[in-house]
């Protein structure tokens, strides 16, 4: 499992200009099954994705597509991490 840190490092106008086409390509992911979670840090200065993928090279070529990062608009922080606990409760939260 992984999970993409977004920072903006442009200005919240120029992000709004892309905001559409970034929510089309979540949309297409989440139906793929690729992520788990995602919205943005409060303050607004970026994102979290919950990401489900075998591999680093799988999380790349996905993040390759987000038109944030094609338009340069967020870097990514990418962090891999192995769930060993998890609330059931929430998890039921997340899928419902």
């Amino acid at each position: 499992m992984f999970i993409a840190i977004l920072t903006y490092k442009k200005p919240l106008e120029e992000v709004d200009r892309f905001l559409q086409a970034h929510r089309d390509y979540l949309a297409e992911h989440y139906a793929a099954g690729d992520f788990i979670a995602s919205g943005p840090q409060n303050p607004r200065i970026g994102g979290v994705i919950m990401i489900k993928a075998d591999n680093r090279a799988a999380v790349d070529t996905i993040i390759s597509q987000d038109p944030f990062n094609i338009n340069g608009i967020a870097d990514y922080q990418i962090v891999e991490f192995k769930p060993t606990m998890f609330s059931k409760q929430c998890i039921y939260e997340l899928l419902n």
